[in-house]
């Protein structure tokens, strides 16, 4: 079972929108606020300013369920794959109820910024998120 990061969302005003539910862009920022969580959290603070980071290549996401203003929302954060430059996430946003309200999978590369390219997933990454 992959280790599961669940990193709980407090909701702004300006996310809601005129059909008085959160807007799809907001809950894009929901599912990088729980990336920017489960990286820091098992990889540690420094992911985000070595010379090698992880960057978001692709996301793909599913709307199931609408948020309202009063539901209490998280987003759980897992790997379901790690290749050989690349892993992928998979998110939910879940409310209190149990209820998954929309999904999404990510694909991160492994990126050099000095070099400008992608690169292996380096091992410590790999041993990190591999851990139960």
């Amino acid at each position: 079972m992959p280790r599961t990061i669940r990193t709980e969302i407090q909701k702004r005003f300006s996310d809601i929108d005129s059909f008085r539910h959160v807007n799809n862009v907001s809950q894009q920022m929901y599912f990088d606020v729980g990336k920017s969580d489960f990286f820091d959290r098992l990889l540690g603070p420094e992911i985000l300013f070595a010379p090698v980071r992880i960057i978001t290549a692709a996301t793909d996401t599913s709307y199931m369920g609408q948020i309202r203003p009063e539901d209490r929302i998280a987003v759980t954060t897992c790997v379901e794959r790690i290749g050989t430059k690349s892993l992928t996430l998979l998110q939910r946003i879940v409310a209190d109820d149990g209820t998954v309200r929309s999904q999404s999978r990510s694909v991160m590369v492994a990126f050099d910024f000095e070099a400008q390219q992608s690169v292996p997933v380096p091992d410590a990454w790999r041993r990190a998120l591999e851990a139960e």
